[in-house]
């Protein structure tokens, strides 16, 4: 065992004044009347430690109810978009919008979707 662990271990005031500043200074403040500017601080701290967890979960509860999945009308190609907005697909550039939390063409006033349907041929004897 070392016989000079307990000549490390001395504090001096030096040390404890440095831990006792703070704590002598809100006690000070507080016995003077200035109470409200030690609370107002303690809430700082705590709004400053609050906020960042209430921004989280706002801003997950909001990516819930604003990012749509669904596939691609054209190439059936499977991905995830904002609520209300323009885009192009990533698989065929088809240029698609949200609607009713669908993706949907976005064609110029006018024009018409049809589906190609294969018909077989048939051949005529006479």
């Amino acid at each position: 065992m070392n016989q000079d662990s307990l000549k490390n271990f001395q504090i001096g005031f030096a040390e404890v004044s440095r831990f006792l500043l703070p704590f002598a200074m809100l006690w000070l403040l507080g016995a003077i009347g200035l109470g409200w500017l030690v609370k107002s601080f303690f809430i700082l701290v705590g709004l400053i430690l609050v906020t960042p967890v209430i921004a989280f979960f706002g801003f997950r509860w909001w990516l819930r109810r604003n990012l749509i999945q669904a596939d691609c009308p054209v190439c059936h190609h499977e991905f995830v978009s904002l609520n209300q907005t323009e885009f192009n697909c990533p698989s065929c550039s088809e240029p698609l919008k949200v609607e009713n939390g669908r993706f949907s063409r976005l064609t110029p006033p006018g024009t018409i979707d049809v589906s190609a349907v294969e018909v077989p041929a048939q051949t005529l004897e006479d």
